[in-house]
């Protein structure tokens, strides 16, 4: 049971750069799906939430600049980010949600944008 996260890296500041999630033991469509970042020294912040029926929700910080998208059909959850800031530097998190909470975390992955 496991969210193995991909994808991240280094960018300059108003490039764009995907991050995935992809699961395996889990019935994934029964999930609703989060993303997280952790900047360094900070705490851990929510980014986006995508339902089990394709509807996502935003941070204030990213909207309009993030879009998460799922893939039932493959077990995969994406975020992709264009016009990224340095202040978008952090390891970004997924994490598979159920009506208990969150039950399931990605192992993360590092995203640093340059300026």
């Amino acid at each position: 049971v496991q969210l193995q996260a991909s994808g991240g890296g280094l960018v300059q500041a108003g490039r764009s750069l995907s991050v995935s999630c992809a699961a395996s033991g889990i019935i994934f469509r029964n999930y609703v799906l989060d993303w997280y970042r952790q900047a360094p020294g900070k705490q851990r912040e929510w980014v986006a939430r995508i339902t089990n029926g394709g509807s996502a929700s935003y941070a204030d910080s990213v909207r309009g600049r993030f879009t998460a998208s799922r893939d039932n059909a493959k077990n995969t959850v994406s975020l992709r980010m264009n016009s990224l800031k340095p202040e978008d530097t952090a390891v970004y998190y997924c994490a598979a949600e159920s009506y208990l909470g969150i039950e399931l975390w990605g192992q993360g992955t590092q995203v640093t944008v340059s300026s």
